[in-house]
């Protein structure tokens, strides 16, 4: 069993990067949107939402752990300065690896001017409806900017399955291929 981690900011490319890993490999895609965006409409942004979300997730990464699947791609946004994230990750690869999975950390980064027109295409407005209120979700951007870290210190991440991507200016075809020739996938 194969997990893959794809974290980093807002706008930078994990849902994409990881539709197209999915496509060049057995690994099925769990975007961090596909429970927001399905609860969201019920509960808004509220900590229902957020609850609900991460018991969702938790079932299926359970799920698929013991599963026979060859593995699976989750997206996500990592606030380094922030313990429970950290807390977080740790559940999650604990959920694959006591059964037996490896994990894979890949960190894509970009700047803001990158990830603010990265913000706007079809493809992130079509799968995630909650972001088509284009003002409110580039004040997002900023606002996360702003209040967390979100891409890890040289050194801070101590994994061996582990690759840091500066995506600005490559295509998410591109950075699959790295990402799935540098594991083996």
């Amino acid at each position: 069993m194969k997990f893959v981690l794809i974290f980093g900011p807002q706008a930078v490319g994990k849902m994409t990067v990881g539709q197209e890993l999915s496509k060049v490999t057995d690994l099925k895609l769990l975007h961090n949107h596909m429970t927001i965006e399905l609860l969201q409409p019920f509960f808004g942004f509220s900590s229902e939402m957020w609850r609900l979300s991460t018991l969702f997730r938790e079932e299926i990464f359970k799920a698929v752990a013991k599963s026979d699947l060859y593995g699976m791609v989750f997206t996500f946004v990592w606030a380094f300065n922030q313990e429970e994230d950290w807390r977080e990750v740790e559940k999650v690869c604990n959920i694959f690896e006591s059964e037996g999975g490896e994990v894979y950390f890949v960190e894509l980064e970009a700047n803001l001017e990158v990830r603010l027109k990265r913000n706007v295409t079809p493809n992130r407005l079509e799968h995630k409806p909650s972001k088509r209120n284009i003002q409110k979700s580039e004040e997002n951007v900023k606002e996360f900017m702003e209040r967390f870290r979100m891409n890890s210190l040289e050194g801070e991440i101590d994994r061996k399955n582990y690759m840091r991507i500066d995506n600005s200016n490559l295509s998410p075809a591109e950075v699959a291929q790295m990402i799935k020739s540098k594991f083996q996938l």
